[in-house]
């Protein structure tokens, strides 16, 4: 390897270490939804931050606890969130106020199926969806195989939220291609709940960019009254802000086994894409009744 190449290697390691560990500093302002001191979190209503991300309600993870003394539900603050390219955290808060009206918990109507929550060992019901190459396809086609799901929408662009749902099934499909004795009867499915913005070109371009490998890896759109009921039946919610544009919503990733049944269903954003792994390989062995 000659020498200028070597340096120029070193240089791109640099620059990427330079984009992971120098944050970008954004202001902002909100109202106060929630405090979670325990989970050093705070959920805020916040307003366009400008150069980043429209107005949302979203939970920021807060370091600093002590940031969090005295604050509750309905104070208006003002906010400073770092930002890299895989984390983004509050490290400045300050309360300038009180507003006696909070925010809503839901957005505009929409028609919605009475579903009923789904537990580990309850068998998912079919959904019929789009994927990524504009291909109609439903859930049952996947009995056989280990299912993994998980929920996000494009336009998201905190690095705690739909971003890492995204890299976190690119680096478990990756671990599965790349084991040795890994099973082979597994899928990975991304379904968008923003139908209106994330048409099937949109999410092929999305996948694309996160490398994803079309015979394990699917994302989908689909009937926003099907992608809101598989939602919901594992306490996914979502909604649009006052303007109607912009999606607030928790997070869900779930494992199905090959027999169609439910396995692990992980909360929020803490888990691995290991422990994702873990659980798909004991979910292909399942036998498919």
């Amino acid at each position: 390897m000659s020498r200028l190449l070597c340096v120029l290697i070193l240089a791109g390691f640099a620059l990427t270490a330079a984009a992971q560990t120098n944050p970008v500093i954004y202001p902002a302002t909100g109202v106060v939804v929630a405090v979670s001191p325990a989970d050093k979190q705070v959920t805020i209503k916040h307003d366009a931050i400008r150069g980043y991300m429209q107005a949302m309600t979203m939970p920021f993870d807060v370091p600093d606890t002590n940031l969090l003394t005295g604050l509750a539900s309905g104070d208006v603050v003002s906010f400073r969130i770092l930002v890299t390219t895989n984390r983004g955290w509050i490290d400045q808060l300050h309360k300038t106020g009180a507003h006696s009206n909070l925010p809503p918990t839901s957005g505009p109507l929409r028609l919605v199926r009475d579903v009923a929550p789904l537990a580990p060992g309850d068998l998912l019901p079919d959904y019929q969806l789009t994927n990524q190459l504009g291909n109609a396809f439903s859930t049952a086609q996947f009995r056989g195989q280990a299912l993994a799901i998980t929920f996000l929408f494009t336009r998201c662009p905190f690095p705690n939220f739909c971003p890492l749902m995204a890299n976190n099934f690119a680096d478990a499909q990756k671990k599965l291609l790349a084991a040795p004795h890994a099973a082979t009867n597994w899928q990975l499915l991304t379904i968008s709940f923003d139908p209106e913005f994330d048409t099937p070109a949109v999410l092929r371009r999305y996948a694309e960019a996160h490398d994803a490998d079309p015979t394990h890896s699917t994302y989908a759109t689909g009937a926003l009254i099907d992608i809101t009921a598989i939602s919901e039946q594992f306490g996914l919610t979502f909604w649009k802000d006052d303007g109607g544009g912009i999606i607030n919503h928790n997070l869900r990733t779930i494992v199905i086994d090959a027999s169609g049944r439910v396995q692990k269903v992980f909360t929020g954003n803490t888990w691995h894409p290991e422990e994702l792994v873990a659980e798909i390989e004991k979910a292909a062995k399942v036998p498919k009744q």
